[in-house]
């Protein structure tokens, strides 16, 4: 999926649209999606401008980004203005190695269960075959009134 279908799946718009491009998607089981990290996010003008590192919440929001890609793939849903993916837990966070500009996030989701509405995923994120960041996440699909 390239930049245009991705926009097709999420309400998220510069400067919060954290996937870039989708490289393979397995329905019901597992999306590897990627990010390329540049020195122009916003972010970085704050986070540090002595250091830039790509905060360790939006490394778990582009996660949960692939993650809402997957399920609404899984229920061959396109999502509507109404239709939002939120988080409701997130478990088990661990930030193995900075992000920096240049780098180029790949993401690998893989759903773990669904009941009742809430959707469980296993998340990892990998730069140069290196892990850094992985979660459990825990989303729920709502159509907003």
């Amino acid at each position: 999926m390239d930049i245009l279908e991705v926009k097709n799946y999420l309400p998220h718009r510069y400067p919060f649209l954290l996937i870039d491009r989708v490289e393979s998607l397995v329905v019901g089981e597992t999306i590897h999606a990627l990010k390329n990290v540049t020195i122009n996010e916003e972010f970085f003008n704050g986070h540090f401008p002595h250091a830039p590192v790509m905060p360790g919440v939006l490394i778990l929001e582009a996660m949960a980004q692939a993650a809402a890609i997957l399920s609404f793939k899984t229920q061959n849903m396109i999502p509507d203005e109404n239709s939002v993916l939120y988080f409701a837990g997130i478990d088990n966070a661990r930030f193995k190695r900075p992000v920096v500009p240049g780098d180029q996030l790949r993401f690998e989701v893989s759903i773990q269960r669904t009941m009742r509405g809430i959707w469980k995923y296993k998340g990892v994120a990998r730069v140069d075959g290196e892990v850094a960041a992985e979660a459990d996440l825990m989303c729920a699909i709502r159509q907003n009134p």
